[in-house]
This record gives C-alpha cells, structure tokens and sequence, in this order.
C-alpha cells in the first residue's frame, strides 16, 4: 500500500473554484488524520498547453508552501530521477520512488508532502 494518498480532483468536471475548495478541505483533512503525503490528480486539460484546472490548483498550492502548510510540491514533469533538485526530497523519502507515476514526467499530477502539525 502506498504513503502517498491519492486525490482525484479532477474527477467530476469541476470549476477552478469548487477544486480549490475540494484542494483547501483535502489538506485540512490530511493534516488532521496526520496524513503527509498526496497525490493531486488534477488532469493536463485539454488545450495541449496545460488546463485552467491544473495552473490554479499548483498556484495553490505555492501558497500554501509560502504560508507554512506545504513542505515540498513535485510537479509530475518534474517527478523523475534524471531531477537533481529532487535527489535530497527522494533521500528522505524514498518510498515516493515506487510510486507508478515516477519517471513518468506525467503533467497531470502534482506530489505534495505536507509539513507536520
């Protein structure tokens, strides 16, 4: 069983506000059920040039890391060896490499670890 608990915003079509609201109650819950690690499935969209949906929730979650909630954010292209600047995230937590998205360079996930309550 995987640490990383996964999260499927995009499931259901929603509008950038209601997958903020959905991305905000997500983190809450986590952090309460002292849960640090997510997968954000948001999508790519469909425009070829990355989707509303994707852009808002990432740019989300940047604030977050600003304001103390968020430790580290991965962007899916982002999430592979070839990345030196994940080397020490990955030394910390290396289970994060058998996730089935690593190496993947897939656009349509973000990895998030939460910083500890």
């Amino acid at each position: 069983m995987s640490k990383l608990k996964e999260i499927k915003i995009k499931e259901g079509m929603p509008s950038v506000q209601e997958a903020r609201q959905k991305l905000i109650q997500i983190i809450q819950n986590s952090r309460n059920e002292g849960k640090r690690f997510l997968k954000i499935i948001h999508g790519y969209g469909s425009t070829g040039i990355g989707g509303k949906l994707r852009e808002a929730l990432r740019t989300s979650l940047i604030n977050f890391k600003r304001n103390g909630v968020v430790e580290h954010i991965i962007f899916g292209e982002r999430f592979h060896s070839v990345n030196s600047d994940l080397d020490k995230i990955l030394k910390e937590y290396p289970f994060l490499r058998d996730d089935a998205d690593y190496n993947q360079k897939n656009e349509g996930v973000t990895i998030v670890i939460l910083k500890i309550m």
